[in-house]
């Protein structure tokens, strides 16, 4: 009777933190739940964020929208993985 090989566990891409929340102070990037969380992703969030906001007229909706707007931009070429499932872990 043959066994099957045992597959080995994979390490995290991240270098501190547990399951829920990851962190890599090198590359300064962050996961949440195993999944990672970019710039435009954030900035996707925060914008929908003030955008309620303005139609709420509650709290500081404008200065929501620009900083979500502002990561947006930053992130942009990475545009096709911000929703991308899994880890992520490319250079």
């Amino acid at each position: 009777m043959k066994m099957a090989k045992r597959t080995t566990h994979q390490r995290p891409p991240w270098t501190k933190g547990n399951r829920l929340f990851g962190y890599d102070p090198e590359k300064l990037r962050v996961w949440v739940g195993g999944q990672r969380l970019h710039h435009g992703l954030t900035g996707c969030l925060l914008a929908a964020a003030g955008v309620a906001g303005l139609t709420a007229h509650r709290g500081h909706p404008v200065r929501w929208t620009l900083v979500g707007a502002a990561l947006m931009a930053h992130d942009w070429h990475d545009r096709e993985v911000w929703f991308a499932p899994g880890p992520q872990n490319q250079p």
